[in-house]
């Protein structure tokens, strides 16, 4: 018999959420561009560029965070899926905080973080509350990096608010971010990877989980929390160039160049490149003055975290609406294109071609591969599997 009790949209958290972050991703760049071009003027109690990253960093972010953890949560527990009246609840708040902070309607800046910060609390709470009940500890450490990040979102209104500038809590969300990435794709790349190599009849497979990952979590730590905090700029420098180094090594080792022609599996690949690339740039960085601090957080931004969750949200909608695992060169070419804007933007963001900036360059391309992945794939978000 189907299912007909609810609406299929808030079936699974992945449909509404993925759908809004994709659909965000293109809205929050093209308010970005306007505003850095003075076509509008921004209303937020935050500063323009404090609005940008914000949004990026816990608007856009968040949403893709929740449609993971409202998706893998069931399966690592074996508990019923957060759907309907619930889940359109989550969607709501996830707007209106969107909404809040865009100040599109006015209210008291306390307000703003209240409302803002109200859904990353339940999400929290929600997802600890499955993963306790169910005994299921592992995965308490991914949970317990989401907490941060909602507390990395409170500081950013408070030293908002405080300094007009938030530049340490910044820092700090995109530091969560950097270690959930590191987190959860040193679980699915290596495994993804190893399940398609040996369907290929492959025998050298990705090497599994070890000391050498702990290590290699740990240095990430050390030199994320000397950044966020500002520690003397060469010792900040040396950690993060270390850390670099030994996660390029940790992607050799998950055996990435044996699985070039499954391109979902090379965005993966690709995606976690973009880290250690991205702390060798801060690195630099932090000793010469020929290198900007924007290009490295640009790397970090647009290349590992809008490269892993557009690899993610596309990986997880195929896998979870029945679809073959496969990109196909429609989604290829958006997320080369994604990937091309942040090398733009890291690398030259000084350029001009045709009266366009490299920044101006850089953000249309970003829209426009993130809008054909929204196009390509909010049919498979509204409709229900093909099975």
């Amino acid at each position: 018999m189907k299912e007909t009790r609810h609406f299929i949209f808030f079936d699974s958290g992945f449909r509404p959420f993925f759908l809004l972050a994709t659909g965000f991703s293109i809205v929050a760049v093209v308010l970005w561009m306007m505003i850095w071009s003075g076509l509008w003027t921004l209303n937020s109690p935050f500063k323009p560029t404090d609005w940008h990253i914000h949004e990026m960093l816990f608007g856009f972010s968040s949403a893709v965070i929740a449609g993971f953890l409202l998706t893998a949560i069931p399966n690592w527990t074996g508990r019923a899926q957060i759907r309907d009246r619930f889940l359109a609840f989550l969607v709501a708040l996830w707007i209106a905080g969107r909404i809040a902070v865009l100040g599109a309607i006015p209210l008291p800046i306390s307000w703003v973080l209240v409302i803002d910060n109200s859904f990353l609390a339940v999400l929290c709470l929600v997802a600890a509350h499955q993963l306790l009940v169910s005994h299921n500890w592992r995965n308490l450490t991914v949970v317990a990096l989401v907490c941060l990040f909602l507390c990395a979102n409170v500081a950013f209104h408070q030293e908002a608010m405080i300094s007009g500038a938030a530049d340490y809590s910044r820092r700090a969300g995109m530091a969560v971010l950097i270690l959930l990435i590191m987190l959860i794709g040193g679980r699915i790349i290596p495994s993804f990877t190893r399940n398609w190599l040996v369907k290929q009849g492959v025998t050298c497979l990705p090497t599994q989980f070890n000391r050498y990952d702990a290590l290699s979590l740990g240095i990430a730590v050390l030199s994320l929390v000397m950044w966020v905090s500002k520690a003397p700029p060469t010792i900040t420098a040396i950690a993060l160039s270390v850390a670099a180094i030994i996660h390029v090594i940790r992607l050799q080792r998950w055996q990435g160049g044996r699985a070039w022609r499954s391109a979902i599996l090379l965005m993966l690949h690709l995606s976690y490149l973009c880290i250690p690339v991205g702390f060798a740039f801060l690195a630099l960085a932090l000793i010469w003055n020929g290198m900007s601090a924007a290009a490295g957080l640009h790397v970090l931004g647009m290349g590992a975290i809008g490269g892993m969750t557009t690899a993610v949200m596309l990986r997880a909608s195929m896998g979870h609406t029945a679809r073959p695992l496969a990109a196909g060169a429609t989604l290829s070419l958006a997320f080369a294109v994604i990937l091309l804007a942040a090398i733009l933007r890291a690398m030259l963001p000084g350029m001009w071609i045709f009266g366009l900036s490299g920044i101006q360059i850089s953000a249309i391309l970003w829209v426009g591969g993130f809008g054909i992945i929204c196009i390509r794939i909010w049919p498979w978000l509204v409709m229900p599997r093909v099975d």
